[in-house]
């Protein structure tokens, strides 16, 4: 007689795919046809979701993949075909010559992300609008191109308002259990990196006990987002 399988436990997992399931709703949502500005594009990963639109891509195409080998880095970064390169806060188009931008999980490597922010704001229309994602909290990446651990959703509500957008919807991504368990699955890479030392099969089996505990309060969660939580997703109207 077989036996039923064993449920997979996602606790920890959904930050990446929740926010580009949101990201591909959010683009698919724009007008065919708008020209759209995706700035720090990196290897350009949402191209394909700007199929219907006019998609420029930006960046200042400096990290190599390797960085300063601090922190977490990808390995390889390629950067070709990128449509213009240059530092975020200084773009050479013209004021609201873009119907949309978008800039994704890219502030927390700006030394100054409400300067970017001002650059966005000047080179998308009045109507236009403007996408955005950033972690409210972070390990170090990328570096020496990290300078924030994350924006909060005040971050947005008093700087966006007063550079002329509407905020038309802003999602928070996880919370407090799905952040914890997110950690909790780095544990062992982590330990043998810094530590260089392992989990016992007895420790690893502790930690699935916390990731069980853990997914059981997400799916009860009721607000702890509002304490810690992946980051947020934005979607903007330029009014004025």
């Amino acid at each position: 007689m077989m036996t039923a399988a064993k449920p997979v436990n996602l606790v920890g997992r959904r930050n990446e795919s929740t926010r580009v399931e949101w990201l591909r709703h959010t683009l698919a949502q724009i007008p065919a046809g708008w020209r759209i500005l995706d700035a720090g594009a990196g290897e350009q990963q949402f191209r394909p979701l700007c199929a219907h639109l006019r998609y420029v891509s930006q960046d200042f195409a400096a990290y190599d993949g390797a960085g300063d080998g601090q922190g977490l880095h990808s390995a390889t970064w390629k950067q070709d075909h990128l449509d213009i390169v240059s530092n975020i806060t200084a773009i050479p188009q013209a004021d609201g010559s873009f119907d949309a931008a978008m800039c994704i999980e890219v502030l927390e490597h700006v030394p100054d992300p409400l300067a970017a922010l001002r650059e966005l704001g000047r080179l998308v229309r009045t109507g236009g609008c403007l996408i955005l994602t950033a972690p409210f909290c972070s390990l170090t990446h990328m570096s020496p191109y990290h300078f924030c651990t994350g924006f909060s959703r005040n971050f947005y509500q008093t700087h966006l308002p007063a550079l002329g957008f509407e905020i038309i919807e802003l999602e928070q991504n996880g919370n407090f259990f799905e952040y914890l368990a997110q950690e909790n699955r780095r544990l062992r890479g982590i330990a043998k990196k810094y530590a260089g030392d392992s989990l016992s099969s007895d420790e690893w089996a502790a930690v699935e006990t916390v990731l069980t505990a853990l997914d059981r309060f997400s799916s009860r969660d009721s607000g702890s987002a509002e304490l810690l939580h992946f980051g947020c997703h934005l979607l903007a109207r330029k009014i004025h």
